[in-house]
């Protein structure tokens, strides 16, 4: 008989090798957390209750903003927890339902940035026809078409997974439940796992990232045959809040996914906060600051209504 045990709780070490920098930790990752929160909800108030917001450019900002609120609630909360009672316990169905729910909203973040690409296209290569094109149901279609191929991409990577055992030892040196670091307590071969994780990580990256490299290719084509300086400086400014977020995040991803098995814990727990909590952050501060229509916005709900007094 085999003296193998399964491992039913899982302790994730978290930042742990920074004993005496915990509260320093804690209070950061709180206020970014909190900010990165009330400012996704503020886009998303914002967009839902603007009629002039109601454009497709604007509801694609509008659902991944929704997206990030959870994105980063999938594994902040559970770490400031940790930190604050000591407790780095997560059972094994917890760590399991974190990896999916953080795959899943990660893969539909992917598709929701190529979504946003190619309603850039059609607004600047075929302007005459955006109104055509992108109509309610087919934005609708498309927003349906990005969550459900986020939703689908971890169920075959959790299918594999749940067929390992673990049998000791039960500490995930990270922050949350990823995939390459839980894989190293599994007992028995894991080279078939990695490779469909692999081969899922790079699916979605190409996938997504081909609709990316194609819309700007003939974003780029179609600004430089303009005429107009002024113009082409237009054009490309429409696209410089997308490409900078497309740029933060597949940049990172693609370290932590694809590099995974060449990087250090460290590099991998550092490149993970930098997709999974400072993208979600800077996003809205990205738009925002870089767009008229939603700057404009704001100032409405800020400035003071005309004709109205304090009544001194």
């Amino acid at each position: 008989m085999s003296n193998k045990t399964t491992v039913i709780t899982f302790l994730l070490a978290g930042f742990s090798s920074c004993s005496y920098c915990q509260k320093t930790i804690f209070s950061l990752f709180l206020i970014v957390y909190v900010f990165t929160v009330l400012e996704n909800l503020a886009i998303l108030v914002l967009v839902l209750q603007d009629p002039k917001l109601w454009k497709p450019m604007y509801i694609f900002i509008g659902n991944l903003s929704f997206l990030e609120v959870w994105y980063i609630s999938t594994t902040l909360p559970n770490l400031l927890a940790n930190i604050i009672t000591g407790n780095e316990e997560i059972s094994y169905v917890g760590c399991v339902t974190q990896l999916f729910i953080f795959t899943f909203l990660g893969a539909a973040e992917c598709y929701l940035l190529a979504t946003m690409a190619y309603d850039r296209y059609v607004a600047i290569c075929n302007p005459l026809r955006y109104t055509i094109v992108m109509q309610d149901k087919y934005v609708i279609c498309l927003l349906i078409i990005s969550w459900l191929a986020g939703l689908f991409t971890p169920i075959i990577p959790i299918c594999f997974l749940t067929q390992l055992d673990f049998c000791g030892p039960n500490q995930i040196d990270h922050y949350f439940c990823d995939a390459s670091p839980l894989l190293k307590l599994a007992c028995g071969n894991i080279k078939v796992k990695e490779i469909v994780d692999l081969a899922v990580s790079v699916f979605v990256l190409i996938t997504s990232m081909l609709v990316i490299c194609s819309s700007y290719f003939c974003i780029t084509w179609t600004v430089l045959k303009m005429p107009s300086s002024k113009g082409r400086y237009k054009a490309f400014s429409t696209c410089t809040s997308h490409l900078a977020v497309v740029c933060v995040y597949y940049g990172s991803m693609s370290f932590a996914y694809i590099r995974v098995t060449s990087a250090s814990v460290s590099a991998n727990k550092i490149v993970s906060v930098l997709y999974s909590v400072v993208t979600p952050m800077l996003n809205p501060i990205i738009y925002t600051l870089r767009n008229k229509d939603v700057r404009q916005a704001l100032q409405k709900i800020f400035e003071k209504p005309k004709g109205s007094k304090l009544g001194l």
